[in-house]
């Protein structure tokens, strides 16, 4: 812990090797962070009255491969972006967590009672759930008072629930427990959070916010996920990496989330089964006669996608490792088709006005057609569309699909090597 004037001191306008890690070297981006953290330093002491804290900083994540493939034991690449949930903290010698979570109601967790009783994704009850998971591996838990704020966009398709979560594993592990807690360890928490409030994510998420950089990671063994590092710069390919809201929100959409890995489980039982990882492609195309009318068809398109969507994150991080990048990108494409024709996550069945995404992919494919790639970013339904663009049609692509969706709503991002941690000036 340090006090609130020597952190703002340290933070230097932005100018410290830290920022720079975590959001790039851009001068006016630094200045921003550094406006940033003061700001909720100070907030901090005017709403807690107390001058000792500690500072965290949680990424949001951008998955490039494998759509949906995580919940089924499959194999994912993802990134820590620069986008990012922040804290500051304080340990208050009580059993009870107290948030200000700037744009949302304060709200307060007595620890003394972990039970998750109302089913619902809520801060308060992923702090309940968090806690819990953190007690259950033998750690320490306590109360704190918090500022947070988040910079990723809730709904937005860059895990800001799961941002949250690795960030309040982070705070517990930093202030109770020395930073004992293991990353992955922290990202397995999260999802059993989510789970306990009865929404059934996949790990990819958590892991990668927890985890950080650019990684591939592969849960055939789900109680030890293997991820595995890249070293690949992205900004050596005279491209960029754009993240664009497309303006719709997933609040409300779990009915459709829940919807998906129960029908991959479906055809998955049918064929012997818990997930769909043990089988194969030609597993599920001989199955189709004898479980059609069991699962349905999209059931049956949703595990080709599956299966496709697998086998090709391998193909996309050998591409990326032997540097064939044009390869890569291929590959995105197909993802994104694959995710549009079989995987059906692209817009919510019967919403024929609603169509933001398939509007977005639409506008990508109009300005970068045979020079980039673009695909749905994240869960799909809503939220946001990723694309590969570039360099020299970056501002017509940005201009062009920000004219439809808002200023603001295109994001370059910056892949970064840290993922939720105690912020070290």
């Amino acid at each position: 812990m340090a006090k609130i004037s020597a952190l703002i001191e340290k933070i230097n306008g932005g100018d410290n090797p830290f920022f720079k890690e975590i959001y790039g070297t851009d001068a006016a981006v630094l200045k921003e962070q550094a406006n940033r953290y003061t700001e909720y330093l100070n907030d901090f002491g005017a709403v807690y009255g107390t001058d000792d804290v500690t500072l965290f900083s949680s990424p949001g994540r951008t998955e490039v491969g494998g759509n949906h493939t995580d919940h089924q034991l499959g194999r994912v690449l993802a990134g820590a972006v620069n986008l990012d949930n922040i804290a500051v903290a304080s340990a208050n010698g009580t059993n009870v967590v107290k948030i200000k979570s700037v744009g949302f109601d304060p709200f307060e967790v007595d620890l003394s009672d972990l039970e998750v009783t109302e089913f619902k994704v809520t801060p308060g009850n992923l702090v309940k759930s968090i806690a819990k998971g953190i007690t259950d591996l033998g750690l320490k838990i306590g109360g704190f008072d918090a500022v947070i704020h988040g910079c990723v966009p809730e709904g937005s398709g860059l895990s800001s629930s799961a941002s949250f979560e690795v960030l309040i594993g982070a705070i517990f592990s930093h202030l109770f427990n020395d930073g004992k807690l293991d990353p992955v360890d922290n990202a397995k928490i999260g999802q059993k959070a989510e789970h306990a409030c009865k929404k059934f994510c996949g790990l990819m998420d958590q892991t990668a916010c927890a985890v950080g950089g650019f990684i591939t990671i592969d849960f055939e063994n789900p109680a030890n996920p293997i991820v595995k590092a890249l070293d690949f710069d992205f900004a050596k390919t005279g491209y960029s990496l754009v993240i664009t809201n497309t303006g719709g929100s997933h609040g409300g959409l779990d009915a459709e989330y829940n919807a998906l890995p129960g029908e991959m489980k479906a055809v998955a039982k049918e064929l012997g089964q818990e997930v769909l990882r043990p089988l194969s492609m030609e597993d599920v195309v001989k199955g189709i006669p004898s479980i059609r009318e069991k699962v349905g068809d999209r059931a049956i398109l949703r595990s080709i996608h599956f299966q496709g969507d697998n086998a090709r994150v391998v193909e996309q991080v050998a591409a990326l490792e032997d540097n064939r990048f044009q390869d890569f990108l291929g590959m995105v494409i197909e993802s994104g088709n694959s995710s549009y024709m079989y995987n059906q996550n692209i817009f919510v069945g019967g919403k024929t006005t609603e169509q933001n995404v398939a509007l977005g992919l639409a506008l990508s494919d109009l300005v970068l057609k045979g020079k980039g790639a673009w695909r749905v970013h994240g869960g799909g339904f809503a939220g946001t569309i990723q694309a590969f663009v570039p360099n020299d049609l970056l501002d017509t692509y940005i201009s062009t699909l920000e004219s439809v969706f808002g200023e603001g709503n295109c994001h370059k991002l910056f892949i970064r090597a840290k993922g939720s941690v105690k912020v070290e000036l």
